[in-house]
């Protein structure tokens, strides 16, 4: 992206002809502010999409690895159908825990819906720890119909691509295929250790829109609040 031939965020954000209501003019000068800000971000999110494409060829995947799937034996290759790019998303929920991780829940839920126009473009799948007959308890309880889910039986591949010592946590990673060659191409490794004060750890861009929404209200994403597999109050929809 060449920075060079933009015209500066201040100049576009002086465009806007939005007003609403009643509105204060500390509000609407606050707004433009902003909106100078949201341009700026805009672009910085190009910029580092812009990089991530153009990394190095990464390491060539060491194995054809082995998951469970619905029907049987399913190796990482085959996850691939007929795309050249896989996304492949490790949810927390091993053999420990009596159900699947709420954040990872959501998030996937999330995934489901976008998931229909996502495989139009690349394959994805979910793995996890847990046996495969609990994955798939699991993934019709949630309604992920979207989603193919796989366990990693053995952790070969999580200990390789998400945790050595093989922990209950979250990874995702995309891998490319070319002239029957899997590579590794992008993980997430923002861990917790980079957290910045005062803030849950978490990558960038967030790949849930329950948070991106979530900072456009007042209360933004608040530090207690966390999504559960349940609510005591349900609202139905019509």
């Amino acid at each position: 992206m060449a920075d060079d031939n933009l015209i500066s965020a201040t100049e576009l954000a002086g465009k806007n002809k939005a007003h609403f209501p009643n509105e204060s003019p500390e509000y609407r000068q606050a707004r433009n502010a902003l909106l100078t800000e949201e341009i700026e971000l805009r672009r910085h999110i190009e910029r580092v999409a812009a990089l991530r494409r153009i990394l190095p060829a990464g390491g060539e995947v060491p194995e054809d690895y082995v998951f469970e799937g619905r029907e049987g034996a399913v190796r990482l290759s085959q996850l691939f159908g007929d795309k050249d790019t896989l996304v492949l998303y490790s949810m927390m929920f091993g053999p420990q825990r009596e159900r699947g991780c709420p954040m990872c829940s959501a998030m996937l839920t999330s995934w489901n819906g976008t998931a229909r126009n996502l495989r139009e473009r690349v394959a994805l799948a979910v793995t996890a720890r847990s046996p495969i007959e609990r994955l798939l308890e699991f993934k019709k309880d949630r309604g992920w119909q979207n989603l193919p889910i796989y366990s990693d039986t053995k952790g070969d591949y999580t200990r390789t691509y998400v945790s050595a010592d093989d922990g209950d946590v979250p990874g995702l990673s995309v891998f490319t295929r070319r002239d029957g060659t899997a590579r590794h191409f992008w993980s997430g490794e923002m861990g917790g250790d980079m957290a910045d004060p005062s803030q849950d750890p978490r990558g960038a861009p967030d790949l849930d829109a329950l948070w991106t929404i979530l900072d456009l209200t007042p209360a933004g994403r608040s530090g207690t609040w966390y999504p559960q597999l349940e609510y005591a109050s349900l609202t139905t929809i019509k």
